[in-house]
């Protein structure tokens, strides 16, 4: 099957629109309370908190429409070589048609464009089907968390040599 879908560089006009996508998303699977992405200042201004240096973020579009995105960043409080894989959520429409495998390649290429010899996630028991993506793209475990995001509710960790 072709792909029908467009991975590109965030806009303004597209900060709505992922707001929402992380919002609907983050509760689907328990990560709404307290020490969670979905309460990050970012998450109304996508475009702009990724315009800083040493970080991108993308979206994934259909018909016209947004209906997912991933980013990266450096990880703050840790090496300057770590950066983080954030914020990569995908509607239903986006799922199981190979985006997330996409968007996963190009956040790994804008990191290693941006210097980074490493890059972190952090992730919730219960999100299997990107936790099975980290691994198929060559993220190993880790034990605890590095750097300090601020999302002490994640219990799962991983990290990739770029």
């Amino acid at each position: 099957m072709a792909n029908d879908y467009l991975i590109r560089p965030i806009e303004p006009s597209d900060n709505a629109a992922m707001a929402a996508i992380i919002r609907t998303v983050m509760p689907e699977f328990g990560a709404d309370g307290p020490g969670f992405a979905i309460h990050d200042a970012e998450v109304d201004t996508m475009c702009e908190a990724y315009a800083q240096p040493r970080s991108s973020y993308f979206v994934v579009e259909r018909d016209g429409v947004v209906i997912g995105g991933g980013g990266v960043a450096p990880l703050q409080n840790a090496e300057a070589d770590v950066c983080e894989l954030r914020k990569m959520y995908f509607l239903p429409a986006a799922r199981g048609i190979g985006a997330g495998a996409a968007m996963m390649q190009h956040c790994l290429d804008a990191a290693r464009t941006h210097g980074f010899n490493r890059c972190y996630l952090e992730t919730l028991t219960g999100m299997d089907a990107a936790q099975a993506l980290y691994k198929r793209s060559g993220f190993t475990p880790l034990c605890a968390p590095l750097g300090g995001t601020g999302h002490f509710s994640c219990d799962r960790f991983f990290i990739r040599e770029l």
